[in-house]
């Protein structure tokens, strides 16, 4: 920001402090002025979003968060293992160091608190997505 501090940029430091007003009015404005645009005769407005992630991926918010914790527990399972591995070999090589020993036990402890983490956000998501379905379903 150093740059900025000199004179002769004082227009791009004011523009870029104030960069945030700018969009903010942009994006209340923008609806306003295409609001005109589309109800003036010999204007349509064919407006349609096709699903990012193709035809066959997921077509509401809850496979889409489904389908990610599915990714997630992908990856995060064998980081999971190789995390555990790790922490054993931090164990064995301390042999009795008890600052390494202390080393040791809290990555294991955190490796435990990451494997907990990893698969309660699959059990709570499948809990509230059946929670869902049964609300959606009326049971």
């Amino acid at each position: 920001m150093k740059i900025f501090n000199e004179k002769k940029y004082s227009i791009l430091r004011n523009i870029l402090k104030y960069s945030f007003v700018l969009v903010f009015a942009a994006s209340l404005l923008a609806p306003f002025i295409f609001v005109g645009a589309a109800d003036a005769p010999g204007v349509t407005i064919d407006a349609k979003i096709e699903n990012p992630l193709g035809k066959n991926g997921p077509q509401n918010l809850q496979d889409f968060i489904k389908k990610m914790i599915e990714i997630v527990l992908v990856v995060g399972v064998p980081v999971l293992a190789l995390a555990i591995i790790y922490a054993g070999f931090l164990f064995v090589k301390a042999q009795g160091n008890s600052e390494e020993l202390t080393k040791a036990k809290h990555a294991l402890l955190y490796t435990v608190i990451g494997g907990v983490l990893l698969l309660g956000a699959f059990v709570i998501a499948n809990a509230i997505q059946g929670t869902v379905k049964d609300i959606q379903s009326g049971v």
